[in-house]
């Protein structure tokens, strides 16, 4: 038995003696730059509050404007990108990111009909904000394209999910806002917008 159990440690060292660095598929084809795009603004407090908040909000407004949402978001996030690529915008302070939490907050509990055209504009105008303030974990070597390709993907995603959580919990073509559904969507827009207080008392403090 003890011989047993030595002969298995010393092909167990033997193997570990072996063991060489892993070159995956997914870095060699840069890949991993995709994936950072994807993965960083849900990482991000300022990003997963916005994004949630402004599917929840596409959501209320009901499928038919709603759906423009997943189309406008993603190319605003690109726009932003690029524009802090090519021309150095700065990405918005903090203040001005908790006043944009505070008012998709506000909207959401105010059960408010945002007409299309304005809905579509504050969704270009939010991406394009997030989409700056992702690009400060650009890096020199990183691929831009696929990082840009990763934060689309993303947020078309979180708007589509959340959107359709919305529309499938609030059923806003069938019922009133002042059913229960939809008393329970104002009230998460309330915490919304005091995140949003919260955060910005945060900034201003510091």
């Amino acid at each position: 038995m003890i011989c047993r159990v030595r002969t298995l440690l010393l092909a167990a060292t033997l193997l570990l003696t072996q063991v060489q660095i892993a070159d995956a598929h997914i870095v060699s084809a840069r890949l991993g730059d995709f994936y950072a795009g994807a993965l960083h603004p849900l990482l991000t407090l300022q990003d997963v509050v916005v994004w949630a908040a402004l599917g929840l909000l596409a959501g209320t407004m009901g499928a038919a404007s709603g759906r423009w949402l997943v189309v406008v978001f993603p190319l605003g996030l690109c726009a932003g990108l690029a524009l802090a690529v090519s021309a150095g915008v700065a990405p918005m302070p903090p203040i001005m990111d908790a006043a944009t939490i505070l008012i998709l907050g506000l909207l959401l509990a105010a059960s408010l009909r945002i007409p299309l055209a304005l809905l579509c504009a504050m969704a270009f105008a939010l991406g394009v904000m997030r989409g700056a303030a992702n690009a400060g974990e650009l890096l020199p070597q990183t691929d831009r394209l696929l990082y840009a390709a990763g934060l689309a993907c993303a947020g078309y995603v979180v708007i589509t999910l959340v959107m359709a959580l919305a529309l499938t919990f609030r059923r806003p073509d069938t019922e009133p806002a002042s059913n229960w559904r939809g008393i329970a969507v104002r009230a998460v827009g309330g915490w919304v917008a005091a995140v949003g207080l919260m955060m910005a008392g945060l900034s201003l403090a510091s």
